[in-house]
């Protein structure tokens, strides 16, 4: 199974380290579709089918968590897996997130992390390539 993902961040530097740690991370992508903030993520969640989105949480236009909100109040893709890439130092904010069906990962990151937080969010089995 190939996964498409979505990377949404208002960082466009940001958002090519996610998609080569992906790569790096041997994960079996198919398309990778990009996004600068929540409202171009939920446009791109009407034009294209998503497996699995990876979102900032401070972005102009739409942040993060409200885009959340949006996603989980959308009966078709409610359940979709969510992890959110982020500086955030506040734990209640963290624990908010978390509450709301999403996984945390502080920046920076490693391709091993990324793999790792991947494979429990969607249950994928893979070959390890690092």
């Amino acid at each position: 199974m190939s996964l498409n993902i979505l990377v949404v961040d208002d960082s466009t530097v940001m958002r090519m380290m996610v998609i080569k740690s992906l790569k790096l991370a041997g994960l079996p992508v198919a398309e990778i579709y990009q996004a600068a903030n929540g409202l171009e993520g939920l446009a791109a969640l009407e034009e294209h089918w998503v497996d699995l989105v990876f979102a900032d949480i401070n972005m102009p236009v739409m942040n993060g968590e409200e885009m959340i909100d949006r996603i989980r109040d959308n009966d078709m893709w409610c359940n979709l897996p969510i992890i959110v890439i982020s500086t955030e130092g506040s734990q209640t904010r963290i624990d908010q997130l978390e509450k709301k069906g999403t996984k945390f990962v502080h920046k920076p990151f490693t391709p091993e992390k990324i793999r790792d937080i991947v494979k429990d969010m969607t249950g994928i089995n893979y070959e390890q390539q690092i």
